[in-house]
């Protein structure tokens, strides 16, 4: 065998060093790895294994005041994508897309990505499609129980529930406002995984079970709320307003037993406008504009807006001149037609026919401004606006809905003798309606105010009261006897003045109208008024406080005709409902009393076959939802229930769904 050569030799001593330099480095480099930095690549490892599907926590239900569901969650099925585990993207899109109905494209696109971890390829999807996908087996795909929000009586008391977003986070109303006690606590499934997908046989599985959220019950009383929105959706078509607006308070806890507004909306679709117009107008609009509009959709007026109050103002006035002493309800007045004030000459709504010679119970029947600036004279600016503060008009009523504003009264130091007159029957002031309510109530409640509130309870799914809000009382601001007195002047503007569109036979209803021109654009707009009407009944035994609002009624304005029958309406309605025993006098047996009939089984009958046996037996009914009108509907549940006694032409609720 020859000897190598030189070259050879040196060859191999060269590729001896070369090999030994590069294990010298694969060891440090592996040293390196494995202990230097070992750390850091052991949680890349995990993060490459580790399978993290959210399982998302049930929101709360929110319940009105006797369990009825207001808002409940229903069981849906949300699709996840893992990209790495998928084999064929093409393939897997399009069975997605045959079966989803979404475009195969778009799924295409959020699967081929590779570097993602989990894709949400489809949210909200029902059973029937969840089974389909599991029955494909496709790799990479995945099925995991979700929860939907859902309204069961669609527009019903929508500005009071509000709406969830995609991902179940309140927006407005309650649901934004107790959002946190809703949500619950989310939970997670975590396992580990090799690159192709399968479980390791030594890897951790983990499943957290998801923490429901809290219940709500609500102050609302589903039946009265039931009442308001029927009597506002009236008003809304008869009286061709922009908006029409009523609240129903029971003034002794500071309960609201109902707040409904229409035009309202469907928070089970809340982008989109119920009204046909509008929602063809919708389709044309941009981002920018849709935005816009949502936001003026979702709004809640009677909390969120201000607007001068007019002569419903005119009670406050009357109560703190009542209680400085500065009037009496047989104080004798004598109206011209109008009042110099400071130069000014401020008339009445009457100028052209003055009241003349009155008591001051009879200026309040009247709605007489130039007493009332009278009044406000007597009283001087600083005990005025002593009440403006001591009814809560300078602050927030803090009732638990969000976005409530303040309302609009000037700095004391701005207001001469002309701003004080005006202030003094409801003009050159600006409250929200849930402010004039408060006050209101307050004078129902023998002088005491109370903080208005909408959730009374917090429980768990096993109905155990978690927490409790307790009525809170705020200030005593009249005394009882100031305040019954009051009580009886309103009594004779519903029996004797402008409020006897409010008249309820048997029942002692005490009210106060409004009329008052809308600001617009800095100015007085004419023919644009908010027309109004605000109650106590009984006023012997305060059981509600109600007040409506018409805004911008078309044709007559004033609140006497429009806003007055409203809340008529609903006062009868309501007090019967809560089983307040009428007291007729003779006249009004004679003319009104009714005998009393048993409400009859309807159950499971169609909405045609329910209303003949009804109208046999003279009885009224509504439906639920209201815009529930097809014959063919089944009746799933009545109020009152079969065999209860009745009043003839009472109204049986009927809660209605579609034949499957």
């Amino acid at each position: 065998m020859a000897n190598p050569s030189i070259t050879n030799k040196k060859r191999l001593v060269l590729a001896l060093f070369f090999v030994c330099f590069v294990f010298t480095f694969l060891i440090l480099r592996l040293g390196w790895i494995q202990i230097v930095n070992s750390e850091k690549y052991r949680i890349y490892a995990v993060r490459q294994q580790t399978r993290d599907v959210p399982i998302p926590a049930k929101r709360g239900t929110i319940y009105d005041r006797n369990g009825k569901e207001l808002a409940t969650s229903i069981t849906t099925y949300t699709v996840w994508a893992t990209p790495s585990e998928i084999k064929s993207d093409e393939v897997t899109a399009k069975s997605l897309s045959d079966i989803l109905g979404i475009e195969k494209d778009e799924i295409y696109k959020k699967i081929s990505n590779k570097k993602s971890g989990l894709v949400k390829i489809a949210k909200w999807i029902d059973k029937e499609k969840a089974d389909k996908i599991r029955k494909e087996k496709l790799r990479g795909i995945r099925i995991a129980e979700d929860n939907k929000r859902y309204y069961p009586y669609g527009n019903f008391a929508s500005y009071i529930l509000g709406h969830t977003t995609d991902d179940n986070r309140g927006l407005v109303g309650v649901e934004l406002q107790y959002d946190k006690v809703l949500s619950g606590l989310p939970g997670r499934w975590i396992k580990n995984t090799d690159a192709a997908g399968r479980q390791l046989p030594y890897g951790i599985e983990k499943y957290y079970k998801p923490e429901n959220g809290l219940n709500l019950v609500l102050t609302i009383d589903e039946v009265i709320q039931h009442f308001a929105e029927k009597a506002v959706e009236n008003a809304l078509a008869t009286t061709k307003s922009k908006r029409v607006m009523a609240i129903v308070m029971e003034p002794k806890t500071g309960d609201i037993l109902a707040m409904a507004v229409k035009p309202d909306y469907d928070p089970n679709n809340p982008r989109v406008p119920l009204d046909k117009a509008e929602k063809e107008r919708y389709k044309t609009l941009s981002i920018n504009e849709k935005q816009k509009l949502w936001n003026k959709m979702w709004r809640n007026p009677i909390v969120s807006d201000t607007y001068e109050p007019g002569s419903t103002f005119k009670l406050i006035t009357s109560a703190a001149g009542l209680e400085e002493g500065v009037v009496e309800p047989n104080s004798p007045f004598y109206s011209p037609g109008y009042a110099i004030v400071a130069g000014h000459k401020i008339k009445c709504w009457r100028y052209y026919r003055p009241h003349g010679h009155e008591t001051f119970t009879e200026a309040v029947q009247n709605s007489c401004n130039p007493v009332f600036i009278e009044v406000a004279q007597r009283l001087g600016l600083d005990k005025f606006y002593k009440y403006l503060n001591a009814f809560g008009f300078t602050e927030k009523t803090g009732i638990d809905l969000p976005g409530e504003s303040n309302a609009i009264v000037r700095n004391k130091k701005n207001i001469g003798p002309v701003e004080l007159a005006t202030m003094s029957f409801g003009h050159g002031i600006s409250v929200t309606p849930i402010q004039l309510i408060t006050a209101i109530s307050a004078v129902a409640n023998d002088g005491k105010l109370m903080q208005p509130r909408i959730v009374k309870e917090l429980t768990d799914d096993a109905g155990n009261v978690i927490h409790r809000y307790e009525p809170r009382f705020v200030r005593q601001v009249l005394s009882e006897k100031t305040a019954r007195e009051l009580r009886m002047i309103m009594e004779k503007v519903v029996t004797d003045g402008s409020g006897k569109k409010a008249y309820v036979p048997g029942f002692r209803v005490g009210g106060k109208t409004g009329t008052a021109e809308k600001i617009i654009n800095g100015r007085y707009s004419k023919g644009s008024v908010y027309s109004s009407f605000v109650a106590i009944a009984p006023v012997n035994d305060p059981k509600i406080t109600v007040l409506v609002i018409c805004d911008e009624p078309q044709g007559i304005h004033f609140g006497s005709l429009t806003a007055a029958p409203v809340a008529g309406e609903i006062i009868r309605d309501t007090l019967r409902y809560l089983e307040v025993e009428p007291q007729y006098n003779e006249e009004e047996k004679a003319k009104f009393e009714r005998k009393d009939v048993v409400v009859p089984e309807v159950r499971s009958l169609t909405l045609s076959e329910a209303s003949k046996i009804l109208s046999k037996n003279n009885l009224d009914f509504g439906t639920e939802p209201i815009s529930a009108k097809e014959p063919n509907m089944i009746v799933v549940d009545q109020f009152p229930n079969p065999g209860a006694k009745v009043p003839e032409k009472s109204m049986v609720i009927l809660y209605l769904k579609k034949r499957e």
